[in-house]
């Protein structure tokens, strides 16, 4: 077993990319923990857990932000939290294949309330609203690049080599 944690932070992940990483958790046995302000349907599996916190604003992120640490990924759409989760050193991508890095948070904030400020003047249009095949495939090549990367270095790691 691997000694990071795939955290996905469960209320606005797609169902389509919840169940590829319901897939990809019992394929290679990595644990997974769905953190969410309501009960979601996951499968019954050792490796896939669900956490319910409190419905109140930012309770999920701020479980997932105080239990993640080390090489644990966290799934989210919220930049705000990622940007958090960066300071801690902690690997975050959203459901698209964006990896949000210590280069690139600050222009997705900026971005963002841009695109805020748009809504509010009902000038925008959310394209990012439809979530299919396509979205999900350039997650999973940059899931799978990164996790596939943390296997090896969890293996030499174990071996001492």
């Amino acid at each position: 077993m691997f000694d990071f944690i795939i955290w996905i932070d469960g209320d606005s992940c797609p169902k389509i990319l919840k169940d590829f990483l319901f897939r990809e958790s019992r394929i290679k046995k990595i644990k997974i923990c769905v953190v969410a302000n309501r009960d979601l349907k996951i499968p019954e599996d050792d490796f896939i857990s669900m956490i319910v916190c409190p419905n109140v604003s930012g309770a999920a992120d701020d479980y997932i932000f105080e239990q993640c640490k080390g090489d644990d990924v966290v799934v989210t759409r919220d930049i705000v939290f990622a940007d958090r989760l960066i300071e801690k050193g902690i690997f975050v991508m959203n459901d698209r294949g964006i990896v949000f890095t210590k280069d690139n948070i600050k222009d997705r904030l900026r971005e963002r309330e841009f695109n805020m400020n748009l809504s509010i003047l009902g000038l925008n249009e959310n394209a990012q609203s439809r979530y299919g095949q396509k979205e999900l495939e350039k997650f999973s090549y940059i899931f799978e690049r990164h996790i596939s990367q943390l296997i090896v270095n969890h293996t030499f790691k174990k071996t001492g080599n």
